[in-house]
């Protein structure tokens, strides 16, 4: 039998410049090497106290219900679409992406008769779109994405919660990668539900879903309420509703868990607690509003400087996202496949490529968290323009450095 050499991990250093995952803030990887509690040590559940009243800024949220699923963003999404879609409900789900076919698939596998209305990727919905689908098709929940990665195109949202809210539909939003770099006023936009994930404007690793719900869905979700037979207490009762088809991302029995009463569910990811704690306070100490500056005048250099160096900006310019930049691959580069090896292997620098209709067409750049910053961007500018000049894509020289330096400079 062959032994397997054991070997220390030593992952190269990384600029991660793509869509996210990006680079975590120092503050929370020292954070993820602190002690192990049990999880019904006082200092624990503290934390996890401390936790919902941390996001409750992140979000602008005065929402009870605001806590951490264990598992990346997705996992936020299953626990709130599984807990709150019944089957047989109606689901409308717009699309201008990649990420709303995934709510598609994640409400049909909740069984749900799902009505979809489709966009251009690069475009997104005007209000009376949505409204008029609602008013046509009258489902119980509107699912959508607020900034989708995919087509580098935010949704704006302050619109349609109201409309939703008036039409009696339950509106639940995945801003995975808007939270924490673009504002998300949960009350304010009457958004009934939101999640998240750390590894984007959080600058945290990936495997913790900060999530939102307000008393409207807690409603929803106590009423298919089942508590565990293990831990069933004499007083216990379940609710009449279909029980949620998974434990792990059952939002009801997580409430009890995340309530005074400390009903036990799973073993809370510890350093992950630990690591969305110290994310929420590197965003709050900043200053939301300040974070949302740095990432819109981060994004327009890099866009300046981009175009000044003879490449094509992605999507309609009204609705681009802070935080992430589509660009067009010149026809001379091909897939662009070649451009992102050498960026990665002699510069150590990741950008992203696309999905579906995009693959291959455009490049995304990412300028989130905790690598939102100028010298970063000069980085990739001057890389990508050497790079690209080695592949036949001749861009003016330092244009593309000198335009983000004007941008700054202002």
């Amino acid at each position: 039998m062959n032994h397997l050499e054991l070997k220390t991990l030593e992952p190269e250093q990384r600029l991660l410049m793509g869509p996210g995952p990006v680079n975590v803030y120092p503050a929370v990887l020292r954070a993820m090497s602190l002690p192990m509690l049990g999880q019904f040590d006082p200092q624990f559940t503290g934390y996890m106290d401390e936790v919902m009243a941390l996001y409750r800024q992140v979000y602008r949220t005065r929402n009870q219900w605001t806590f951490l699923v264990n598992g990346t963003a997705r996992a936020g999404i299953e626990a709130c679409l599984s807990s709150m879609i019944s089957p047989g409900d109606r689901v409308l789900v717009p699309i201008f992406g990649r990420f709303g076919h995934l709510l598609t698939e994640i409400a049909r596998r909740c069984q749900a008769e799902v009505i979809n209305i489709e966009t251009e990727w690069g475009t997104v919905f005007e209000p009376e779109q949505i409204a008029d689908a609602i008013r046509t098709h009258q489902p119980r929940f509107v699912a959508l994405v607020h900034g989708d990665t995919s087509t580098t195109m935010a949704q704006p949202l302050d619109e349609i919660g109201p409309l939703c809210r008036e039409a009696g539909t339950v509106v639940y939003v995945d801003a995975t990668a808007t939270l924490g770099g673009m504002p998300i006023e949960v009350d304010k936009w009457c958004l009934d539900a939101v999640t998240a994930g750390l590894q984007k404007c959080l600058s945290g690793p990936p495997g913790s879903s900060p999530l939102t719900i307000n008393d409207r869905v807690a409603e929803i979700v106590n009423a298919r309420k089942h508590v565990e037979a293990g831990i069933r207490s004499e007083d216990s009762s379940d609710a009449d509703g279909v029980i949620v088809q998974s434990n792990y991302f059952d939002l009801a029995m997580l409430m009890d868990y995340w309530s005074s009463k400390r009903l036990n569910h799973h073993t809370e990811a510890t350093s992950m607690l630990y690591a969305a704690h110290t994310c929420a306070q590197e965003v709050l100490r900043e200053g939301l509003e300040a974070g949302f500056a740095r990432h819109r005048i981060t994004s327009q250099a890099l866009r300046a400087g981009l175009t000044a160096m003879n490449l094509k900006l992605f999507g309609n310019e009204r609705y681009r996202m802070d935080n992430v930049t589509g660009v067009f691959i010149p026809n001379a580069l091909g897939d662009g496949e070649q451009v992102r090896k050498q960026l990665l292997d002699d510069f150590g620098l990741e950008i992203g490529t696309s999905f579906g209709p995009l693959r291959g067409k455009i490049w995304r750049i990412g300028t989130m968290g905790y690598v939102c910053h100028k010298a970063n961007i000069l980085r990739c500018l001057s890389a990508l323009e050497i790079v690209m000049r080695r592949n036949g894509f001749a861009a003016p020289p330092g244009a593309g450095v000198d335009a983000a330096y004007k941008v700054y400079n202002q």
